[in-house]
């Protein structure tokens, strides 16, 4: 057996999970190791929504541009019943929000996440399983089967992105307590030729006489010329569990995601069209089919000393909404710059602790929801609807009440802002001193650690040249500094200075008086200060950077 010295980070699983946590170590300076069993990327449209959310963080990582070209735009959905169209539903989102929704096959998503990964010099080691591990104060031994044998390797941390069967979740001995859908489903990825308003799903139903849906059609659209990514009840000659004689043939008893034995044929989809189609239609050039289950389950804890769970490994559920992958996504993005800073000595000792206490309750939340929504549907949600949308688009995840952001913040009369632990909304009209041309302030996040954001009039330029050095020290320089003067005064400081041209950084943030903002990497309010000060600025920055 080899022994290897390896990276920070050992990474199991390269799905969107696993290569979003190896792209953020690496960007932010953090070395990783990514491993995967499987041999080549599967080219199946799995996982296809992305959310706004999802698109945010991709921009605050450098990537979005290469994942907007790919993608398709979700304008909405139509949705019928028995035949009979129902309220169409438009995806409207408010105009400060910078992107919809979008949809792209996973295995898209996957290439341009490695093909980003690739600029750091980082790749993905293809046939390689991780099949058990021990860790101890120090890190993580963990034994690997490559393509040319066994290797012991040795970090510092271990991440288990590796799906609803985990390897990582099952050697840690978490438990991962739900239940399974009885219904088994159909997926396949096939071109039709109606003439539907394009970027808008298709749900259709059929109820029975007793009023419960005894036949489903649901039609995401995928790029290309009238081409969906389709998902229907299972006829009983396909059946999975019929084939392995109605048992679960999963040796963990999770009954989740693609099925062996029989996939459908282009037959048996165009069955299903001629049934729901809300138009007479011919389906064609189906790329893949496949039957697949459905379980709902989360785990007792997302880690355990040095060694974490993130996405399918962590929490399944219904796709109803399309929020499993980049519910994972995001666990990824919060662990990942943790993660960095614990492997670069520049960590609290509690901070790793915090990635169970904000993601955790999200994940509890998300699966919550889907499995409601996949009995009674989106409709029957009593929110109201500008909400649910929001929701749905995860910019209303947020983290308050966690461990490491700073207290709630009082409201002013303009509006509250945001709080410590919400996402920081972006806004427009940003002059540079340099550059005449508006700028975004996600513009400014992006391709960055942490952000100490001021807010104040000329005379408090001085404080915040001090309040940025106590930044800059406390955080062992992971901290920058920009400023942002009140009414186009003059900035009186040496720090980089945006201009708020149109009010709309006021507005949004809610600012009347001095105030600085903590941007955490990840793209959430660690802190809201007004009047800031240098004691409550490193009293934050105690709890998340070690700063003895």
């Amino acid at each position: 057996m080899v022994h290897t010295d390896v990276a920070d980070v050992l990474i199991a699983g390269a799905g969107p999970v696993g290569l979003t946590a190896a792209v953020e170590l690496r960007r932010l300076g953090a070395t990783c190791r990514l491993v995967d069993r499987l041999p080549a990327r599967l080219p199946y449209a799995k996982a296809v929504g992305i959310q706004p959310r999802t698109l945010e963080i991709w921009d605050r990582m450098g990537l979005v541009r290469a994942a907007l070209e790919a993608a398709v735009p979700m304008r909405g959905q139509l949705t019928y019943i028995n035949g009979a169209e129902q309220a169409r539903l438009d995806l409207a989102l408010p105009p400060e929000v910078p992107y919809g929704f979008a949809a792209l096959p996973q295995y898209e998503t996957e290439r341009i996440l490695e093909e980003f990964l690739t600029r750091f010099g980082t790749g993905i080691e293809r046939g390689t399983e991780l099949v058990s591990f021990a860790q101890d104060a120090d890190g993580v031994t963990s034994r690997l089967v490559t393509p040319s044998g066994e290797e012991e390797v040795r970090s510092r941390f271990l991440v288990g992105c590796d799906g609803a069967h985990s390897v990582v979740r099952r050697e840690l001995g978490l438990t991962f307590e739900g239940g399974a859908f009885p219904e088994e489903y159909m997926l396949a990825d096939v071109e039709v030729d109606w003439d539907l308003p394009r970027g808008y799903g298709v749900r259709a139903m059929h109820h029975g006489a007793d009023g419960a849906v005894d036949d489903l059609l649901v039609c995401i659209p995928l790029p290309g010329e009238r081409r969906y990514r389709m998902s229907m009840l299972v006829p009983p000659e396909l059946s999975a569990s019929r084939q392995a004689g109605g048992g679960d043939r999963r040796r963990d008893g999770v009954a989740h995601g693609l099925e062996g034995g029989p996939t459908p044929s282009l037959s048996d989809i165009q069955a299903v069209l001629d049934r729901l189609a809300p138009q007479p239609t011919t389906a064609s050039a189906m790329r893949w089919s496949s039957v697949f289950r459905i379980s709902h389950r989360l785990v007792d804890r997302y880690g355990d000393g040095r060694v974490f769970v993130a996405g399918d490994a962590a929490h399944i559920h219904p796709p109803t909404g399309a929020q499993g992958m980049n519910t994972g996504i995001q666990d990824a993005y919060n662990l990942a710059w943790k993660l960095a800073l614990a492997a670069q000595g520049a960590a609290h000792p509690r901070l790793l602790t915090s990635y169970d206490a904000e993601r955790r309750p999200v994940g509890e939340e998300v699966v919550g929801r889907t499995v409601r929504h996949a009995a009674e549907g989106v409709q029957a949600d009593p929110t109201d609807p500008a909400t649910l949308l929001l929701r749905e688009a995860q910019l209303l995840v947020g983290y308050r009440g966690s461990p490491i952001v700073g207290r709630p913040y009082p409201s002013r009369d303009n509006g509250p802002g945001p709080q410590p632990g919400d996402r920081a909304p972006d806004c427009g009209g940003l002059t540079g001193e340099i550059t005449e041309y508006p700028l975004r302030l996600y513009d400014l996040l992006r391709d960055r650690g942490h952000l100490l954001l001021l807010y104040g009039n000329g005379d408090a330029g001085k404080t915040f040249d001090e309040l940025a050095t106590v930044a800059r020290e406390l955080s062992q320089d992971k901290v920058e500094a920009c400023a942002v003067p009140a009414d186009g005064e003059p900035a009186g400081t040496r720090l980089p200075v945006y201009h708020d041209g149109r009010g709309e950084f006021r507005q949004r943030y809610g600012v009347q008086d001095p105030t600085a903002f903590v941007v955490r990497a990840d793209g959430y309010l660690g802190a809201r200060l007004s009047p800031p000060t240098a004691h409550e600025l490193a009293a934050h920055l105690a709890g998340v950077f070690r700063t003895g």
